[in-house]
């Protein structure tokens, strides 16, 4: 699922295009992605009213979201999780998978897309989007995200490090692909209890997590086989991959063959039982 560099990535390119559109209309096509969920032709209404003449004065990212925000301190906050995406395109252009059509003044539309429809959209007036933003941890690539902070972000937790870091409550945009490089490059074994890391492994890990979401970015994060970025295009940053989706292959750095478990939160791990410690 697009994590911190692939939101971040489509924020910043929405941004770039899209502040200062006025939205003109919504379609809404799939309803069950919407929070809270609109079952009726008048909520739809109610909701496409609320969304017109609204001028969007900012998109940006918040943990693993996109979030376009009004400038009467509403947020439309988009989710993509597994297929979603934000297309900025031609208005009406044929996508079977098309949830909603945000048509913008300016003669395009942003759309989400959703083949699997897993991701949601929800329209948040400024109580509660705070709420929903008071749940998440801090920003990894906020500039006062300093190791001390980081370390109190693990403290106290029995859990294996890698799903720490992935707890979006604790540490906010960190998923299963950077999480496994950040603890390739740390020298970490994802299995280790968070609160068992020493000071020095702490900073480590705080400095490589750091590098590698900031490398992501820098390549418009990583593409499998659903992530796209605002304009369809796909993120460069796969090739450079250490660990995640490697295991069985050599270890970069050691040339020991990397184990791979589905052990942790169930999700895919990927580790060097040599230099991973």
């Amino acid at each position: 699922m697009p994590e911190l560099p692939e939101t971040e990535t489509i924020a910043r390119d929405l941004h770039a295009t899209i502040a200062g559109a006025c939205v003109t209309g919504l379609v809404v096509l799939r309803a069950d992605v919407l929070r809270p969920p609109v079952s009726t032709r008048a909520a739809t209404a109610r909701l496409r009213a609320k969304l017109r003449d609204r001028t969007i004065t900012r998109v940006w990212r918040r943990a693993k979201s996109v979030v376009l925000s009004f400038d009467d301190l509403w947020h439309l906050v988009v989710t993509p999780r597994f297929t979603g995406a934000l297309i900025l395109d031609t208005p009406g252009a044929p996508d079977d998978y098309a949830c909603l059509r945000l048509q913008l003044g300016d003669e395009r539309e942003l759309r989400y897309t959703d083949v699997r429809r897993l991701g949601t959209v929800a329209f948040l007036d400024a109580e509660a989007f705070a709420q929903w933003s008071e749940r998440l941890g801090p920003e990894p690539l906020d500039p006062e995200f300093t190791a001390e902070r980081f370390s109190g972000c693990l403290r106290g937790s029995r859990r294996a490090i890698k799903s720490v870091l992935m707890d979006q409550s604790r540490l906010a945009g960190v998923g299963n692909i950077y999480a496994n490089e950040a603890l390739w490059r740390a020298g970490i074994r994802p299995a280790r209890r968070a609160s068992a890391l020493t000071r020095i492994e702490r900073a480590s890990l705080h400095r490589e997590l750091i590098a590698v979401l900031r490398e992501a970015v820098d390549a418009r994060g990583t593409s499998f086989r659903d992530y796209r970025d605002a304009f369809g295009a796909r993120g460069g940053y796969a090739s450079q991959l250490k660990a995640y989706g490697r295991g069985g292959l050599p270890c970069p750095r050691c040339g020991t063959a990397l184990m791979s478990s589905h052990s942790i939160d169930a999700r895919a791990t990927v580790w060097c039982a040599a230099c991973q410690r």
